[in-house]
């Protein structure tokens, strides 16, 4: 845990610039900016990086990820700079939330992972780029992309104390938790062998078949 020196109003102030921070839907945005349609009834209908991708324009998806990023980022290290180390692990925390279960769009969020890394980055950059890393090495060798965020969240308590940052650990846990949460059906999927790997098309809401392609 943190040492907690962060008056109450500067905690109450924390939650609320990481959620509005969070709860930037970035791919929609993107998405409507460069006429790439409702990021909703395309693909998962998920407004992350990933689904960005579905549509084809691996620009906007790079541009959506880095966004993603950066607002997880943000939040800490605003949090940081007002306040202190416990007011910046709220902040991140508020920030996860406000991915997941933005106000704007009824709580139907994204699934975190981007938001995650930038949070992950802010704390401590070796365990950002080490989480970045176990996540490429799933990516690339097994080809899940929910397996690869399932593995990365997971291994990011074991991170922080190899490099030192046993004050994030709780934090580590319950974000690894709520993504677990969010890729609830993912791991439903990966259990019954029907989880489109890297490369693969996936079902749209309704259910049909997407001609789009990861």
């Amino acid at each position: 845990m943190p040492e907690l020196v962060t008056n109450t109003n500067g905690i109450l102030l924390a939650v609320l610039i990481g959620y509005l921070l969070g709860s930037i839907p970035w791919g929609l945005v993107v998405a409507r900016a460069m006429n790439l349609g409702d990021l909703r009834s395309i693909g998962s209908g998920n407004i992350g990086a990933t689904n960005v991708l579905r549509t084809g324009n691996r620009r906007a998806a790079a541009l959506t990820l880095l966004l993603d990023i950066g607002k997880g980022a943000a939040a800490v290290l605003i949090a940081r700079a007002l306040w202190a180390g416990d007011a910046a692990q709220v902040a991140a925390l508020a920030a996860f939330l406000g991915h997941c279960y933005p106000l704007w769009l009824k709580f139907r969020g994204g699934k975190g992972v981007a938001t995650f890394i930038g949070i992950m980055l802010a704390l401590s950059w070796k365990v950002g780029l080490a989480v970045i890393g176990t996540w490429l090495l799933f990516a690339f060798t097994l080809r899940w992309s929910s397996l690869a965020a399932l593995a990365a969240a997971a291994s990011s308590t074991m991170w922080m104390f190899m490099f030192g940052r046993g004050e994030t650990f709780f934090l580590g846990v319950g974000l690894t938790v709520l993504i677990y949460w969010r890729h609830r059906e993912n791991i439903r999927r990966l259990e019954a062998g029907t989880e489109p790997k890297i490369g693969q098309g996936e079902r749209r809401p309704d259910g049909k078949p997407d001609a789009d392609k990861e």
